[in-house]
């Protein structure tokens, strides 16, 4: 049983590709074969990926959800749930660039809201959930993205960028428009979720050659 139900923007056909087809059967042998249904959420992600390669988009397809439930022997309207449940799953066609503003209490106090103000500058994106004209970006508001100590946190694809500024959210922006993704982490002086600017604790260097108490 297939979805009667189908958007304009929907394709007619999806299959999975080769490189798609070993990540499924790689998946498949973690799962007893009864229990096979297990691996919905790595097979939806498959297709997003795949998606992604094809298009430009990442996002999943009602007939790759379709293709989903029958490899898994599961009813469609199960998968639809778990698609649509998941924020990590774009159920609808999204820019080439995800980003995704951590609006959360943490983040919100590090400065989620000048974040989100340059990503509508620097796209102009007029409000979450849209795509830019120009098709290369789409802005998300997602709920706690666990890196409070890093906050703010803006996440591109599945990228995590971290201390974020208007400044250096912007640059990010700017980079990306130009073809170039800059590594993922900390904009500031920190390896990690380590203090800025180094550790500030445990600072001495252990004597090598201890003397012996006798």
């Amino acid at each position: 049983m297939t979805s009667s139900w189908k958007p304009a923007d929907q394709p007619d056909v999806f299959s999975f590709d080769a490189a798609s087809e070993t990540e499924i059967q790689t998946v498949l042998a973690k799962y007893p074969q009864a229990r096979k249904a297990s691996a919905v959420m790595p097979l939806l992600y498959i297709a997003q990926r795949q998606m992604a390669r094809m298009t430009g988009s990442a996002w999943i397809p009602l007939v790759a959800m379709d293709e989903i439930a029958h490899r898994l022997e599961m009813a469609p309207i199960r998968v639809y749930e778990v698609a649509s449940f998941y924020t990590m799953f774009n159920t609808q066609p999204i820019g080439r660039y995800h980003l995704q503003v951590c609006t959360t209490t943490p983040c919100w106090l590090r400065g989620s809201d000048d974040v989100t103000h340059a990503c509508k500058k620097a796209t102009g994106i007029n409000s979450f959930g849209e795509t830019s004209h120009d098709g290369l970006f789409t802005l998300t508001q997602v709920e706690c993205l666990g890196a409070c100590s890093n906050a703010p946190i803006l996440q591109v694809d599945d990228d995590f960028y971290e201390d974020m500024d208007a400044s250096s959210t912007e640059a990010l922006i700017a980079a990306l428009r130009d073809g170039t993704r800059p590594p993922a982490g900390p904009a500031i002086n920190r390896k990690g979720s380590a203090p800025e600017g180094g550790r500030k604790t445990l600072l001495e260097t252990a004597d090598p050659t201890p003397s012996v108490t006798q």
